[in-house]
Formats: C-alpha cells, structure tokens, sequence
C-alpha cells in the first residue's frame, strides 16, 4: 500500500527525472503519476531516429518509462534490455538503443507518440502515465553573451568538448526553432495537480525547455498545484558553470515569468567529504552553494527546504539525489 495519494506532475530529463520518478514510484499511488518528458533530443541514438524515420525523440520517455516500471528484477531486465547498443550488429541498426527503437516501433504501429507509449506501458505494467511534452518536431537553440548561436541540444550539452569553448561565453538564452505547440494531454494533468514538480538536471538543455512550449507556463500559474523546483547537486561545465542556487533560480523565473508563483525549493543539507568536493572539482564541476540571502531578495516568499537527499556512490564516482529521501520530502510538503 502505497502511502500518499497526490496527484503529481514531474517535468524534467535525464537522471534527475529518474531518480525522482523512482522515489514517486515506491511512495505515491503510480496512477495519480504524471511524468511528462521532453522531446528535442537532438543526438544519439534518439537524434538518429528523429532524422531518419522522423519520429519524436524516445530518449527521456524510455528513461520514465523505465524509472515507473513496477517491479525491480523486471526494470534490471528492461534496463539490460533498452541500453543494448546492438554493437555486435552490421547495417544502420548498429549504435541504436534497443529501447528507442522499440518505443519509436510501437509509435509507428499505433500511428502516433501517445498511442505508443500507452501500448508501452501496457507492455510493463505502467500504471503511472508518461507523456511528450509537445508532438511538434523540435530544434533547441542557445544564444551566448558573446553572440555565438548553438544549434541543436547535443550541441549545447557538449559545447565543452568543442575546441573554440570560451569558459567566458555563458549562455544567455534559449528558445526553439518553431512554435512549440503543448500536448493537450499535459494541460489536462497540470490542471488536475496537486504538485508539480521540476525535477533536477541540465539546466538549459532538461529543464528551462519545458517552459518554452507555448502554453505551459501559463497552465502552471493558473493551476492551484504547489509548485515545487528540485535544486542541482552540483554545476554543469559548459552550462551553469559557477552557478549557485539564486543564477538557477533567477533563470528558472525569468522562463516561468511569473513572480511569486514558484512554492518550493528543494536544496541538499548533505556534509559531503572533501575528498569528493575535490574529484569534483577537477572534473569543472562544483556543489551548489545555497545562497540562501540573495534567493530571499529575489522571492521573498519561497520557501527553502533543506533536507539530506544526497548519496554518493564511491565506485561509481557518481553523486545523485537519493530517490526515496527527494520523493519523500516532496510528498510530506
């Protein structure tokens, strides 16, 4: 029996609407889930399928899908399963996911994105529902403060690797390439939400995107949900390098463009050891400070909650939001 019934919607991508999506899933009733995921990937696997057969990006719904499925041995078998490259193959298939190709299948058997991913669900016993943030073929674009433009989502999230980076041209602005017409599926959750919740991740490549379709933002200021922002761990090289939590914060406002509407945010407490900080730090990445002075002057009515949702997995080197503490002082709010 699960032991909260709020109806929640999560926007978000990546690891961080995962790892949220899982803590959802073990504490809330997964019927009363909405996990709407975004849709202008651009590379891998996903960016090839897009540009070949022209179906919306699979990549962040395979990882909802994933995150939701009820039982543990069938999500490490459907993990195994979907991360398969299909590397020891010849032929175009070679590189592909084994899971985009099965959700960009199912969309084209059932002639359409939601009619896919619903059979998807079905297939896994997905009770929670996923669905695209928007069914219109989507171009990311950052604007610099130096006057570059990036084109395409990939681009902006590897923009480190490429040779001419500058650490001095910070991205400044982000919009798509066309009008970004929302899924009417996604007004009907908003409007229905007890929470809505954004998850933590890439800022302007996970997050910030979500706000750009047309009619999103304004189905958020008008609901009567709680609003609640999941802050970052740590910075991005390349996106929010030097960020603390007031530049994520400010940036989150600017998009949604609405003053006093956001409820929450929710920071990690976690002491975390030097020696981590210092790995971290060589990587070009730094916790995010809490500033908790200037997130006042900005939105003086924000409630902070502080609560220990971080875990650090040594042989991994990897530092996530532990899914069960995140979901759970999100649930209690």
């Amino acid at each position: 029996m699960k032991k909260y019934n709020q109806k929640v919607v999560t926007f978000g991508g990546g690891t961080g609407q995962f790892h949220l999506l899982s803590g959802l899933r073990e504490l809330n009733k997964n019927l009363f889930i909405t996990a709407v995921a975004g849709t202008w990937d651009s590379g891998g696997s996903s960016g090839r399928l897009r540009a070949e057969i022209g179906v919306l990006p699979p990549g962040d719904i395979r990882r909802c899908l994933l995150a939701l499925m009820p039982n543990e041995k069938q999500r490490m078998v459907a993990q195994r399963l979907f991360d398969d490259r299909l590397e020891d193959m010849t032929g175009p298939l070679k590189g592909h996911s084994f899971g985009n190709l099965l959700t960009a299948r199912l969309e084209n058997i059932y002639k359409g994105q939601d009619r896919g991913i619903d059979a998807e669900r079905e297939l896994f016993g997905v009770e929670a529902k996923v669905m695209p943030i928007s069914i219109t073929n989507l171009e990311l674009i950052a604007e610099t403060s130096k006057g570059n433009k990036i084109i395409g989502e990939t681009n902006i999230d590897l923009r480190i690797k490429d040779k001419n980076y500058d650490t001095e041209d910070k991205i400044v602005r982000i919009y798509f390439d066309t009008r970004a017409d929302i899924n009417s599926n996604v007004l009907t959750e908003i409007r229905n939400a007890d929470k809505i919740i954004f998850s933590s991740g890439d800022l302007y490549t996970s997050i910030l995107p979500h706000l750009l379709v047309n009619g999103v933002k304004e189905a958020i200021v008008s609901s009567k949900a709680k609003l609640i922002y999941v802050l970052n761990l740590a910075t991005k090289p390349g996106e929010t390098d030097h960020y603390k939590a007031s530049d994520f914060l400010k940036a989150f406002l600017f998009y949604l463009d609405t003053p006093k509407r956001l409820d929450y945010l929710v920071v990690n407490s976690n002491h975390l050891d030097s020696e981590i900080l210092d790995i971290y730090k060589g990587e070009g990445q730094n916790l995010v400070e809490v500033d908790s002075s200037k997130i006042r002057q900005i939105e003086p009515r924000l409630k902070i909650v502080r609560k220990s949702i971080s875990i650090y997995f040594k042989k991994d080197h990897l530092l996530r939001h532990d899914s069960i503490k995140l979901a759970k002082a999100i649930l209690k709010i």
